[in-house]
């Protein structure tokens, strides 16, 4: 199994950064309202990037990693 980090765009137009092993099956999650509690209400909710990273570990350093860029980097990540 491959794990890998992701970031949403919720409705809002802020970014959640996550991981998992199945991101569209995670995806799903937060759009049901079973994901993070900082999707909920949030939607819709919208898949910009996607990054596999193989085990768990490196995806949670990854996801750190994500987590303290500027939000202009990170929308740098999601491409144009």
């Amino acid at each position: 199994m491959t794990w890998s980090v992701y970031l949403l765009r919720c409705g809002d137009g802020t970014l959640y950064c996550g991981i998992a092993l199945e991101v569209a099956a995670r995806l799903e999650q937060h759009r049901a309202g079973k994901g993070a509690k900082y999707t909920r209400g949030r939607g819709p909710l919208k898949l910009v990037y996607s990054e596999a990273c193989g085990t768990r570990a490196v995806a949670l350093r990854r996801e750190r990693a994500i987590k303290r860029l500027r939000r202009e980097a990170k929308l740098r990540l999601c491409g144009p």
